[in-house]
């Protein structure tokens, strides 16, 4: 029964928790955003170069056969 009461009590005692009235100072504040906008950038150009690679790999493979081609028709003259 004390299990029991103890469990409503830490869940009660988490309901009504107040406010931790922590203060982030302007230098702490700063770097915090500085280092969250770094992750941010990291993040959008790992997804951009991994949606890009694709496109780059198939125009490399297209202008290598246009090359071939021309190399090909200007050989036969």
């Amino acid at each position: 029964m004390t299990d029991m009461l103890r469990i409503i009590f830490l869940a009660l005692s988490l309901l009504f928790a107040l406010d931790a009235q922590a203060y982030v100072g302007p230098g702490s504040g700063i770097g915090l955003l500085g280092s969250l906008w770094a992750w941010v950038i990291g993040i959008f150009v790992v997804l951009m170069s991994l949606l890009i690679w694709p496109l780059r790999w198939m125009m490399r493979r297209m202008r290598k056969k246009a090359q071939a081609r021309s190399a090909d028709s200007s050989a036969g003259d």
